[in-house]
């Protein structure tokens, strides 16, 4: 639909799939000169100053650590360290790492949010959901299983729905209490089991606004891995533009009309702070504004 590209997509590895099963091939990618390991300070990437992740050799992991292969890179495997018992990383962002995720080319910011959200997943995942016996880590770091009962468990991926609401050539923009001073963004909400994407989104522009939508048009998606999300960009259109707010999910909304969208996103005036580049918030509104 659009020449944006959103944040933490256009991934630059090959996943390679057909290594995950092979335990011989994985582990002669473990052995090969060229693989590499992600470097990662408290889940936080080290970057370059053109951009780029850091890397260094596998044997620069703690002794305790278990591999996860991220992919190839130009033939060359890129592998992502996990270490039992290390805590799951907090849900906030930290101002660290907005600095860094400003500073991250596109393909480079795909590789971090796969290793962040399924290094995350393998914190959080270690027992059985089934028996409670703890599991192991196998498909090359894909997956958990539990030796007890034979369960297979894999990363999971929690299907978030990211709309603006239109009306009158105006788009309706929420904030929460804990972000930055005039910080506006679209409204979001998790999918519930039986909805569709077009009934989440009516639902939850309904219950945090008071403001009924239909034709709910997709716009784009994005990986969101804090921790492990799928972001899913939509437009609704409005019925009327009267604002009845949930304060325990928002702490104000407003309508913003698209010279003012523009301005905000070219750097200009405005009576509110855009989202970052790299959230696909920014994406919407800019396709929206468009």
């Amino acid at each position: 639909m659009t020449g944006l590209v959103p944040g933490f997509t256009g991934g630059l590895l090959d996943r390679a799939d057909h290594l995950r099963h092979d335990e011989a091939a994985v582990s002669a990618a473990m052995g090969n000169w060229q693989a590499r390991l992600l470097k990662l300070h408290a889940w936080e990437p080290e970057v370059t100053d053109d951009g780029r992740l850091g890397w260094t050799m596998l044997t620069e992991a703690p002794d305790e650590a278990e591999f996860v292969l991220l992919g190839l890179e130009d033939g060359k495997p890129r592998f992502a360290a996990f270490t039992p018992g290390e805590p799951a990383p907090p849900p906030f962002r930290s101002p660290n790492l907005f600095a860094t995720l400003d500073q991250l080319r596109p393909g480079e910011a795909a590789t971090f949010a796969a290793a962040r959200s399924v290094l995350d997943w393998h914190a959080r995942h270690g027992f059985c959901a089934n028996c409670g016996t703890p599991t192991r880590l196998f498909r090359a770091g894909w997956g958990r299983k539990c030796d007890q009962c034979g369960a297979e468990h894999f990363p999971r991926v929690d299907p978030v729905v990211i709309m603006i609401a239109e009306h009158d050539g105006r788009a309706l923009l929420g904030r929460q209490a804990s972000w930055p001073a005039r910080r506006y963004s679209a409204l979001a909400g998790f999918l519930e089991p039986g909805e569709s994407i077009e009934e989440a989104v009516a639902r939850e522009i309904h219950e945090e606004a008071g403001v009924r939508v239909t034709g709910v048009r997709y716009i784009s998606s994005q990986p969101w891995p804090f921790p492990s999300q799928l972001m899913i960009a939509c437009v609704g259109i409005a019925e009327d533009d009267a604002i009845t707010l949930d304060d325990n999910e928002l702490e104000d909304a407003i309508w913003v009309s698209r010279e003012e969208v523009r301005s905000v996103l070219s750097g200009g005036e405005g009576a509110f702070l855009a989202p970052p580049p790299y959230a696909i918030a920014h994406t919407l509104l800019s396709i929206w504004a468009g």
